[in-house]
């Protein structure tokens, strides 16, 4: 029997960044994880939980809670090539913590991209040429030679919104010149739904690629409304663009099932993005694992 193994994130309470944005106190964000039914998490931005093994190690015991994934942020520079010892250096760290939780995974979230989340202004052209893929996908085989090598885990590269790997065939370039030893795929269902894909068939057409899973949906009002306005994706999220399942896109029962047709276990982690101010986002995580649960 496959298992789809349900987690969260501090995403879905609000915490995209470490930083001194308001976000809920870390333990009471692992408080209502627990009560809202979940037993395993992804670590989020590192810095908002305990970086010290031994107190979030305890901390995760008392509440009967267990890692899936360390998670990695600040990489959108893979295709600089002057940034690399920068990104190395937060890959490692993010995956000592990870390792020493019993975490399987790390997720890379190449973040920032090609435009600033909050203002919309554009940072650098929206495509790569040659030579800067030849870049990113070097440093992604050489960080997971690393994580893997260093840590005994497998990186997760996460397709993102205003990044260079975004659209499907952005994806299936980036699969095809990754070296599947040492880079896997940490699909977004909502990213890639933003995009104009199809996670189910994502799913189904490179099975083996795909190492775990952030469940989010989006509202196709807003995804719309972004395309029309030119918006950044950082500012659809501010507007609501990441919805409670069952009520944007993607359809998730496909997607459960083409996780099941895989025929082996994978983390499923929900990442839901609220913009600042939601009220009650535990009781969001509690209804969308009961309505995963379902699928």
């Amino acid at each position: 029997m496959v298992n789809l193994i349900l987690g969260n994130c501090p995403g879905s309470w609000g915490v995209r960044w470490a930083g001194p944005e308001p976000r809920p106190p870390w333990r009471r964000f692992l408080d209502e994880l627990a009560d809202a039914g979940y037993g395993w998490l992804e670590l989020g931005p590192y810095g908002y939980l305990p970086t010290d093994p031994g107190c979030l190690n305890d901390e995760l015991a008392r509440r009967g809670l267990r890692v899936c994934a360390g998670t990695v942020h600040g990489c959108g520079g893979l295709h600089r090539p002057d940034e690399f010892g920068d990104l190395l250096a937060r890959t490692r760290r993010a995956a000592e913590l990870a390792a020493a939780t019993g975490a399987h995974h790390l997720v890379l979230v190449p973040v920032p991209g090609y435009r600033d989340e909050f203002t919309g202004a554009w940072a650098e052209p929206d495509k790569l040429d040659d030579d800067g893929w030849r870049v990113l996908v070097r440093a992604a085989n050489e960080l997971g030679k690393h994580v893997l090598g260093e840590y005994g885990l497998t990186l997760c590269f996460q397709p993102h919104a205003d990044t260079y790997v975004e659209t499907g065939g952005q994806i299936g370039r980036f699969l095809a010149e990754t070296d599947p030893a040492y880079v896997s795929l940490c699909l977004d269902t909502g990213h890639h739904a933003y995009a104009g894909g199809d996670p189910a068939g994502l799913i189904a057409e490179v099975p083996d690629r795909v190492g775990c899973v952030h469940v989010k949906q989006i509202d196709p009002r807003l995804a719309i409304r972004a395309q029309r306005e030119s918006l950044a994706f950082g500012q659809a999220v501010m507007l609501g663009a990441a919805c409670e399942p069952p009520h944007g896109l993607p359809d998730l029962p496909p997607v459960m099932d083409a996780l099941r047709r895989r025929g082996r276990d994978v983390f499923v982690v929900v990442a839901h993005e609220p913009p600042p101010g939601t009220e009650a986002p535990a009781d969001v995580a509690a209804r969308t694992r009961e309505y995963l649960l379902t699928c």
